[in-house]
């Protein structure tokens, strides 16, 4: 299974629902991106047009998009029950006084309508708006970003398979990443070359029923520019020098599956380690570990952090932690909740995790490793799989 499935669809729109018959709501407005994707399938690219779904109580579901995204939508989902387009933005008539004369056509314009952000749409790539709330006065618009996001905090089975899915092929683009390493190399070099060839290989496997939903590459790996001293910048994106012999790496797989990308990350060692680069290593290990050995159901997010933040002090290296534990995921990189020391959220079966404690060392480099983790009833599955020990890590030169 490399998409989403039909019921898994059906199963988002009815707890929508749900909300809907909970707090009388005669329709939802949604214009996150990522929340339109969630409910429908449809993989909008945002710019400065605006679009927009609306679902009915009764069903109906009707998309509000530039003209130029509908053969795209005919193409993603067949949950669209009226499409109504423009031709772009700002347009002789702006598209947010059209999204309000198509919900007078609908009826809704004297309507209880919930919203997942401002009702009308978020300001990106310089766009400028009126509000529906100004141009259908005698609507009432009720924000639920928190009753959608409630819903995507809990994975279901179809969601976490993508994930492992996705998390097979990560393995296999940073196994390429670590064979294509080499002093001399720049970063992106070896980085286009992993990733293009494990992207190959996963579309072959795939075949022509699977496409990339979230990237441009089905697979990626990389370094994010951290390279040698680099590594000490947690987002370094770029580094000016090829890599040489005896830097340590940071590194990033994913892949894309379904519009679900697993996150795996890792440290590489260009040739022998230095005794302090297998000192913080191994630091590095315990750190996730503490993390590892507290993260179960029942957990809040907050307990696994400091249990990371105890181990740190009693390693003598806190001045070196620079970032919580780990974070949410699932269709977007970042999500709640966060392995964080102000997050009381209480860990449920089905939330999905990173767990990637990390140390940041001043002229020598970063040591961090992200996992992916799933939490069930009575256990925590690690569905990255990758070697962490020193030696499978050491780049042969």
């Amino acid at each position: 299974m490399y998409t989403v499935p039909t019921r898994e669809f059906e199963r988002r729109l009815n707890l929508l629902h749900s909300v809907m018959d909970e707090k009388k709501l005669e329709a939802a407005y949604i214009v996150n991106p990522i929340n339109i994707a969630y409910f429908i399938g449809f993989y909008y690219l945002q710019t400065e047009r605006p679009a927009a779904v609306v679902i009915r109580r009764n069903g109906d579901i009707y998309l509000f998009v530039p003209l130029l995204e509908k053969d795209h939508v005919l193409s993603q989902t067949k949950l669209v029950s009226k499409m109504y387009t423009y031709r772009d933005y700002p347009g002789e008539v702006h598209p947010i006084r059209l999204f309000a004369d198509w919900l007078r056509e609908l009826h809704l314009d004297s309507s209880t309508i919930g919203y997942d952000s401002l009702p009308g749409y978020v300001s990106y790539w310089g766009y400028k708006g009126p509000s529906l709330t100004d141009l259908l006065p005698n609507a009432k618009f009720v924000n639920i970003s928190d009753d959608i996001y409630s819903m995507r905090l809990i994975k279901s089975d179809a969601e976490i398979e993508l994930l492992r899915e996705s998390a097979k092929w990560a393995n296999l683009a940073h196994s390429l990443l670590q064979d294509y390493t080499a002093p001399g190399m720049y970063d992106y070099e070896i980085s286009l070359r992993a990733s293009l060839d494990a992207s190959i290989m996963m579309k072959k496997a795939l075949g022509p029923g699977y496409k990339p939903l979230r990237s441009e590459y089905p697979a990626y790996a990389g370094f994010r520019g951290q390279v040698g001293e680099h590594g000490a910048y947690p987002h370094s994106i770029s580094v000016e020098r090829p890599i040489k012999v005896g830097d340590a790496l940071v590194t990033g797989a994913t892949a894309d599956v379904g519009g679900y990308m697993a996150e795996l990350e890792r440290n590489l060692f260009v040739g022998k380690p230095s005794n302090d680069v297998i000192k913080y290593h191994e630091i590095a290990l315990k750190l996730q570990d503490a993390a590892l050995n507290v993260l179960r159901p029942g957990v809040k997010a907050s307990d696994v952090d400091r249990a990371v933040i105890k181990t740190a002090k009693e390693l003598g290296v806190i001045e070196y932690l620079l970032h919580h534990s780990g974070h949410g995921l699932g269709l977007e990189g970042h999500e709640a909740p966060f392995l964080d020391v102000g997050d009381e959220t209480v860990l449920r079966p089905g939330m999905v995790v990173t767990v990637e404690p990390g140390i940041y060392i001043n002229g020598l480099g970063g040591f961090r490793h992200s996992d992916t983790v799933v939490i069930h009833e009575d256990y925590v599955e690690v569905i990255t799989y990758y070697p962490r020990d020193t030696e499978s890590l050491v780049v042969e030169i």
